[in-house]
């Protein structure tokens, strides 16, 4: 997980680098999109660091909520490459 973290990571900064080519207002757009998918990837990581301290009952409740985060940021990264092609 935490390889996948980096690589999506490397796919927003991918992303970034492609607002360059952008307009004026697309790149305003394009970077609320980028803040919002840097925040899912650290809100993301830091569920991965609660996940590995808790245990039982805990563990559960935060497995959730990170499998949640996680799939937000999947899904956040897939819609944001498809509007940079």
């Amino acid at each position: 997980m935490s390889a996948q973290l980096k690589e999506w990571g490397s796919q927003i900064s991918l992303l970034e680098a492609k607002m360059d080519n952008l307009s004026a207002d697309m790149k305003i757009k394009r970077t609320h999109e980028i803040q919002a998918l840097r925040a899912k990837q650290h809100a993301a990581s830091d569920q991965m660091e609660v996940l590995g301290k808790e245990s039982g009952e805990s563990w559960e409740q935060v497995k959730l909520t990170a499998d949640k985060i996680w799939n937000d940021l999947k899904i956040g990264l897939a819609d944001a490459q498809s509007k940079f092609k």
